[in-house]
């Protein structure tokens, strides 16, 4: 009674605590909103959001900072259920889902196209992989009391391969998903305070190494509650803010189905539009150029430097404006060194101008169930197959990737009891739930917006906010007057998935106070997931390898400190890499679920619920699944095959994209560790699980 009444008494601490946290947030969200009204500058109003959330975040570090082993890896394992869930839902919740989610769905439509699973599909996949969590994974993991996944893999199966190659892929899979966060929380920062992408980086770095360097999962559980809060709040206010101003009601996932037969019939409306088509076909041409480029790329290359050359000396000798002069030197300056660079370089121009020389832009009707007609001509009926098939294969990477992801799975490490790891799940499904409603809503109201206020703008006319995102970075928007009418056509607009959430207030004309609370949810979602990523590779770099494989007399405490300097040492090597912007968001994340998929889960399930899978068929099975999806994602990467010399482009395995590589992968690493596991056996299993299945069970 005792036991329990100390720990009801714990609980309600941290429900006033987080009370407080609460009505402390609104009341500085409306004291921005009152001073913007009263003439504080938006100059002030982004880096004061900035700077806030970063203190208050490196605070609950400081608060949180710990020694303690078990407080470091698992938080004392005395999360209560619902903040456990809270803050799954934040390190699930990353920058893929806050910033680039309902970009997805903008860009790709709820069906996708033939070569684009549609946006309904990472909403799909990631919501359904946590029923998958939590039937087959999380409580079988809480049982056993462990730390890290490679945890598991040394105790279920023994030996030191298992517990090393399950670390070795804990990390692959982790650094490249903290790049895609790294990437967004340069972007944020850099836009709300005006520097530098690269400086951004370095400055919401901070936050998420004062946290996560001094007070392990401790600290960084706390942060990601107070994360997921804002988050939901910088959601929330402008979604249902479109949805207000549009359909007359706040509640944007009731309603916004209204809004998609409006959009339907401006979509037919554009795509007969003289001026558009008149778009198209410029893309057309230019494709079609690019197309002869690439018949002789050195030919090529050389009559593009040789004509640039003497564009320049004729402007030089004709005594040109220095301006002019100036932009020529940088176009012949920008143009590709070699032919790799420029077979590559021209490569993805052609296809950019050939989708978008296609209706609308190359952008799907935004609630049409799957691209081309399985009743129509031949090319729309493989259209539609490949739409289908390429939609189920992500679906498909998305839940076994959630269920093999480390960073998610040790979140379940921490709560009091297996019963309670169970309720976690069902949490976090329902904190996330809150906010993927509302992404195919928001999708739409945007998309609404563009078309009735920005298309058919003046070009001297259109709002500086397109400006500002296009210095932060060119990719995120771009703008052309194409045709030369100085009307702006949808055609001639070019938005990345990564920026939609980010300018949804500015798009929809809301205080710019909106704006900053906006940009502080990225980033609060943003960093929530790269504290949980760091932590679980420094976990495996210095847990799982150095003190089990090279010097097993390290003690807790001094396992400790190493990990906090490997977080430190890997979180600057991210941040490089992040610099030079190797990937949308989306795609990067998408790309480590695959991975995690076919490295984690054939060996972690069988393992569970098959007594007879053995150590050689859970390392043959992960490296064999690993082999599969890493090598079928390499085989049609342009940079990869540039570096290689190869042909741009490679036949697709039944039409897949190479970001669902988990489909060829996961089959085949079950498949591996049942055939190993069946051959005779020189060792049996360990004694720990022999008696019982599922283990620990």
């Amino acid at each position: 009674m005792a036991e329990a009444g100390g720990q009801g008494g714990y609980r309600r601490r941290l429900h006033r605590i987080v009370g407080l946290y609460v009505l402390g947030l609104v009341g500085f969200v409306a004291f921005m909103a009152w001073a913007e009204r009263n003439g504080l500058s938006r100059f002030w109003i982004g880096p004061i959001f900035m700077f806030a959330s970063v203190m208050m975040y490196a605070g609950i570090g400081i608060w949180g900072r710990t020694t303690d082993p078990e407080e470091y890896y698992v938080a004392g394992r005395r999360i209560p259920a619902l903040y456990n869930g809270m803050a799954a839902a934040a390190d699930w919740m990353s920058a893929a889902s806050f910033i680039s989610l309902a970009g997805g769905l903008y860009l790709q439509g709820f069906g996708g196209t033939a070569t684009q699973a549609g946006g309904l599909a990472y909403i799909l996949g990631w919501t359904g992989g946590f029923c998958l969590v939590a039937l087959l994974v999380a409580p079988h993991l809480r049982k056993m009391r462990l730390y890290t996944v490679p945890d598991y893999f040394g105790v279920r199966f023994g030996g030191r391969w298992p517990r090393v190659i399950a670390a070795l892929a804990a990390m692959l899979v982790s650094f490249i998903y903290v790049i895609a966060q790294i990437y967004g929380i340069g972007l944020i920062a850099s836009r709300l305070t005006g520097v530098q992408f690269e400086i951004g980086i370095l400055l919401g770095l901070g936050g998420v190494l004062l946290c996560s360097f001094l007070g392990g999962m401790r600290a960084i559980t706390w942060t990601q509650v107070a994360q997921y809060i804002m988050l939901l709040l910088a959601f929330m206010i402008p979604v249902s803010w479109l949805a207000w101003k549009q359909l007359d009601n706040p509640l944007a996932p009731a309603v916004y189905g209204r809004q998609l037969r409006t959009i339907a019939a401006v979509e037919r409306e554009l795509s007969n539009d003289p001026a558009e088509r008149e778009v198209a076909g410029l893309y057309a041409q230019r494709a079609r150029e690019y197309q002869a480029k690439l018949q002789d790329v050195d030919a090529a290359l050389r009559a593009d430097r040789a004509a640039a050359q003497e564009r320049l000396r004729q402007l030089k000798k004709s005594g040109a404006d220095p301006a002019t002069v100036v932009q020529a030197s940088r176009d012949l300056a920008a143009l590709p060194h070699d032919a790799p660079t420029a077979r590559e370089r021209w490569g993805r121009a052609l296809q950019e101008s050939q989708e978008r020389s296609r209706p609308m832009g190359g952008v799907p009707a935004l609630a049409h169930p799957y691209a081309g007609d399985p009743d129509g001509p031949p090319q729309a009926q493989q259209d539609y197959t490949l739409s289908r098939r390429n939609f189920v294969a992500l679906v498909f990477c998305l839940m076994l990737g959630t269920a093999g992801l480390p960073h998610l799975l040790t979140r379940y490490y921490t709560t009091p009891s297996v019963a309670e790891a169970r309720s976690s799940v069902a949490w976090s499904l329902f904190f996330i739930a809150l906010v993927y409603l509302s992404a195919p809503a928001l999708a739409a109201l945007v998309k609404f917006e563009v078309m009735s206020h920005l298309v058919g703008s003046s070009f001297d006319a259109l709002p500086p906010w397109i400006a500002q995102w296009g210095k932060v970075d060119p990719s995120l928007i771009q703008v052309s007057d194409l045709n030369g009418d100085g009307l702006l056509q949808w055609g001639e607009i070019r938005i990345g998935a990564d920026m939609i959430m980010l300018a949804t207030p500015e798009l929809g004309g809301l205080p710019y106070v909106v704006s900053g609370l906006v940009a502080a949810g990225g980033l609060a979602a943003a960093l929530s997931t790269a504290d949980g990523l760091l932590l679980t590779i420094s976990n495996a770099m210095v847990r799982d390898i150095y003190s089990h494989e090279l010097n097993p007399r390290v003690t807790p405490d001094q396992r400790v400190i190493l990990s906090k300097f490997a977080l430190l040492a890997v979180a600057l090597v991210a941040a490089a890499v992040a610099s030079f912007k190797p990937a949308e968001i989306l795609a990067l994340v998408t790309a480590s679920f695959s991975l995690a998929a076919s490295a984690f889960v054939p060996a972690m399930v069988l393992g569970i619920f098959w007594r007879r899978a053995s150590r050689g068929g859970a390392v043959a099975g992960m490296l064999a699944g690993l082999a599969v999806t890493a090598g079928y994602m390499l085989a049609h990467a342009p940079a990869f095959r540039s570096a290689l010399g190869l042909a741009p482009g490679a036949a697709l395995w039944f039409g897949i994209q190479p970001m669902s590589a988990a489909v060829f992968g996961v089959p085949v690493g079950f498949a591996t560790v049942v055939a190993v596991s069946l051959l005779p056996a020189r060792q049996r299993p360990p004694a720990a699980v022999t008696t019982g299945a599922p283990l620990g069970i």
